[in-house]
């Protein structure tokens, strides 16, 4: 199991409208696409659980995603949890009723209720169609939300292109350590306009397949520093990262954290700790996270 202490969870407002998001949510690619034993969910529904925890609520997932919209709503509804979370997900389909279809069905796989909070375009796929029906649906009170997602740079200039063009509420976009293309257009573009950012993969191109953990701490600083208030937490704003060389010094510290593998805890126990500094910078401490899957 895990377990989370010291949390502040910073928020940032939706442009559209001020509502205050939490900054960490929760995908549910690949790691939510289970069967239906107790097995394989019990851990997702302690996920679900530390995300809330900590202040989190944004769920998101996709129909591309297998059985992830059913997973997920099935845990939120089995621990009456509907209302803490900010429900996402999107649609990924050509053709209004074929879209239509997908969206409601969507809504039942996740249990939203009547009123989802979020559906974007997944990819851009028939954007036109797609958001022309999430309009209507927001004027009606379906959706609370429309926006559109992309997750690699050479789709950039696209994303770029439908935010002017339609100024949707958000748009999700892939920004990491490794994968900082979206400072050059895109962010800027995103606060002249009002749109929200949500980020996807957000480790980084390389921590999103097979050994993604060992990847994943290799980009991280050491979380006595973070803890302690050092210059350069690696999972700060990048403008504050630390150079590689200064990264890799502690390298050996960081593989040996993640060798202790899933479900092993370590003598502090398992913890996620995202700590606000007066000067308001967010930290990420991940080193001592030990997925419970």
């Amino acid at each position: 199991s895990c377990y989370i202490r010291d949390v502040i969870m910073l928020t940032r407002p939706i442009p559209s409208t001020g509502e205050a998001l939490p900054v960490i949510g929760l995908g549910t690619w690949r790691g939510f696409d289970v069967g239906p034993d107790a097995a394989s969910r019990a851990p997702l529904g302690q996920v679900l659980e530390a995300l809330f925890e900590a202040g989190g609520s944004v769920v998101d997932s996709s129909p591309m995603y297998g059985r992830a919209e059913a997973v997920a709503g099935d845990l939120l509804a089995a621990r009456g949890w509907r209302p803490k979370a900010f429900i996402a997900t999107k649609v990924w389909t050509r053709g209004r009723e074929a879209g239509i279809d997908e969206m409601r069905r969507s809504m039942d796989l996740m249990k939203s209720g009547p009123v989802i909070d979020l559906i974007q375009v997944h990819n851009l796929v028939d954007w036109r169609t797609q958001l022309e029906t999430l309009r209507a649906w927001k004027a009606e009170g379906r959706v609370r939300y429309l926006g559109i997602t992309h997750y690699t740079p050479s789709a950039h200039d696209e994303l770029e292109a439908v935010m002017r063009a339609a100024t949707p509420d958000f748009v999700q976009l892939d920004y990491a350590l490794d994968d900082r293309a979206a400072e050059r257009r895109l962010l800027p573009l995103a606060a002249e306009l009002g749109i929200a950012v949500l980020v996807n993969r957000p480790a980084g191109p390389r921590a999103a397949g097979l050994g993604g953990v060992d990847q994943l701490h290799e980009l991280v600083a050491d979380p006595a520093e973070i803890r302690a208030g050092a210059s350069g937490g690696d999972l700060r704003h990048p403008r504050n990262r630390q150079s590689g060389a200064h990264a890799r010094q502690r390298a050996g510290w960081r593989r040996r954290a993640a060798r202790r593998g899933a479900g092993q805890a370590n003598d502090r126990g398992d913890r996620m700790s995202v700590l606000k500094r007066p000067e308001g910078d967010l930290y990420y401490d991940v080193c001592d996270i030990v997925p419970p899957w």
